[in-house]
């Protein structure tokens, strides 16, 4: 299909000339010719790249504003700034705010329309690889063999049975999303639609409209999240970023299972199945006045719990296996093994799983081959060490003797904890000592248990 090019500019010849090149050149086109019309334009759908003229009739910047305005809602759509008042500061500033690329009037339009193919190359490039990697997140399965994954896939199979609201908790990177979908796909709402929104990348001005829709003055209607997920299921990802005020409005939705479209006078029934998440501890949310406690509790039938990737850390030698052999099959590259688990065992993995399997992904794209010099050296310049979390000589150098041994001997006995899943018998024989022994070591050390 070909690309859809959006032309906004308040004068009438430039929009001609640049249609006339853009159609010629094979591109769709719509024109805007004014703020208002851009952003009507805008709203009503994206295009692949919009050329967007700098001082159209609001302001000296309003097209900067029409470019933050598309941005927020795509940002890997190219825009073309061009404008006949240039200078350096305006084509920087520009830039900055993400624009493709600057051209001041009068352009020459050979080097306009390379510009122009080189932004829909760029859009198709960026949607296939989302399209590649859209394919291989929802092939994931949930791999793992500690005690809380397989209690989460003990859980999954019994409230797939049911339509009980969820609530998944756990650090972002863990596989929230991915936990949902499977309950989905199990689900006997497996037929019907699965709907993503996302509380903290929504425009606060368009919570409601999201969610509910909206019936506009010309008689169009706007379907939102809620109506599009009728007879399926509703995932409201970081729900805990939602206003309150709109909360509220999920409450009654919740209890009513009908609500009104913005602006609307008929009440619209629905029959959806809600799982929301959040990455943020929703009861001190509640305590401090951003949540509210009664949609908590309905939304809460059952809690999923998901842990932080380093702690429960004998899931990352299976994860790293699937993950290559996924990435591998997709990419289709040699199948290879990352030899040295000890770096990773040792990581504090901040990103959780998303960072885990963007290591593996990073390590398959630069270690054709399968030489494990190379992937080792890749592993080891990709997990920066957080400073705060992991020992380091330079740490030490201030400081007594005494003081820096017993820092060296939690670190390397906290490591060493989480290496083997916190199981205290399999570390004391790997670190020779007797178990009552590394017992007092570790209360000594003021170490806490890890499990």
């Amino acid at each position: 299909m070909s690309a859809e090019i959006l032309i906004i500019d308040d004068n009438p010849d430039i929009r001609i000339i640049l249609n006339e090149l853009i159609q010629e050149a094979g591109y769709k086109t719509r024109l805007a010719a004014n703020y208002n019309q851009a952003l009507s334009e805008i709203d009503k759908k994206l295009p692949e790249v919009a050329i967007i003229d700098v001082k159209l009739d609001k302001g000296d910047n309003d097209g900067i504003e029409l470019l933050n305005h598309i941005k927020k809602k795509n940002k890997d759509i190219p825009v073309i700034i061009i404008s006949g008042h240039a200078n350096i500061e305006m084509a920087v500033n520009s830039l900055k705010s993400g624009a493709f690329e600057f051209i001041q009037k009068p352009f020459d339009k050979e080097r306009l329309m390379n510009f122009v193919n080189r932004a829909v190359e760029n859009y198709n490039l960026k949607n296939e690889n989302k399209n590649l990697q859209s394919k291989l997140f929802h092939s994931y399965n949930l791999i793992g063999k500690s005690q809380n994954i397989t209690s989460i896939r003990d859980q999954i199979e019994k409230l797939s049975l049911s339509d009980s609201r969820i609530f998944i908790s756990g650090p972002t990177g863990t596989g929230k999303e991915l936990i949902a979908r499977k309950i989905y796909k199990k689900s006997k709402r497996s037929k019907g639609p699965f709907i993503i929104i996302n509380g903290a990348l929504l425009d606060i001005k368009k919570y409601e409209e999201e969610l509910f829709g909206e019936e506009r003055t010309d008689g169009s209607i706007s379907y939102g999240a809620l109506e599009k997920a009728t007879g399926g299921i509703l995932l409201i990802d970081e729900v805990s970023e939602i206003p309150l005020e709109t909360q509220s409005k999920i409450l009654r939705v919740v209890i009513d299972q009908k609500f009104k479209r913005i602006n609307g006078n008929h009440d619209i029934k629905v029959d959806v199945r809600i799982i929301c998440s959040s990455s943020k501890d929703i009861k001190s949310e509640i305590k401090e006045g951003n949540f509210r406690e009664d949609l908590y509790h309905r939304l809460n039938v059952f809690n999923i719990n998901i842990d932080p990737l380093n702690k429960r850390i004998e899931d990352i030698p299976p994860l790293v296996e699937y993950f290559s052999e996924k990435i591998c099959e997709l990419y289709k590259i040699k199948n290879f093994q990352i030899s040295d688990n000890n770096y990773l065992l040792n990581y504090s993995w901040p990103g959780n799983v998303r960072e885990l399997r963007n290591l593996v992904e990073r390590v398959a794209i630069l270690s054709p081959g399968n030489d494990s010099n190379k992937i080792l050296e890749i592993v080891k310049e990709s997990l920066t060490k957080n400073k705060d979390e992991n020992f380091s000589v330079t740490d030490t150098l201030s400081v007594p003797l005494r003081e820096a041994r017993e820092t060296f001997e939690r670190e390397y006995l906290i490591s060493q904890l989480k290496k083997n899943a916190g199981n205290i018998s399999k570390t004391a024989r790997f670190v020779g000592m007797e178990r009552s022994a590394l017992y007092r070591k570790l209360k000594l050390l003021g170490v806490k248990d890890l499990n």
